[in-house]
């Protein structure tokens, strides 16, 4: 199983980035052996779009679970349509969130958050 979460950084040390379409990186780990590689997220630049952006990007990586802290209208509306479940995390190092959501700690997200407009 494959899953993404919202990162600033590029390694699993890297704090989580609440923000899913505006993030820096999506880390995108494998369950099954344990590796995991850093892309850049698309749509962390975008002038518009970024939700959007960033949900087609981690959906062609085939992930199962997305963990980030909220996701915007746009971004949900495109994900929920898929069969990838979402889950909410805090800023904590990457890593961290993995291990929460392994021990079911971590709650699914329901409903879209606000959307942030441009690149704030």
């Amino acid at each position: 199983m494959k899953i993404a979460i919202s990162s600033a950084g590029q390694n699993k040390e890297s704090f989580l980035d609440k923000r899913f379409g505006r993030c820096n990186y999506f880390l995108i780990f494998n369950t099954e052996n344990g590796e995991y590689k850093a892309i850049k997220n698309e749509g962390g630049t975008a002038s518009g779009g970024a939700g959007i952006a960033a949900a087609s990007q981690v959906i062609e990586e085939d992930v199962a679970i997305i963990i980030t802290g909220n996701l915007g209208p746009n971004a949900f509306e495109l994900i929920e349509k898929t069969e990838i479940k979402v889950f909410g995390c805090s800023e904590i190092p990457v890593i961290q969130a993995i291990e929460m959501f392994n021990s079911n700690q971590l709650l699914e997200i329901k409903a879209a958050g606000n959307a942030h407009q441009g690149m704030k």
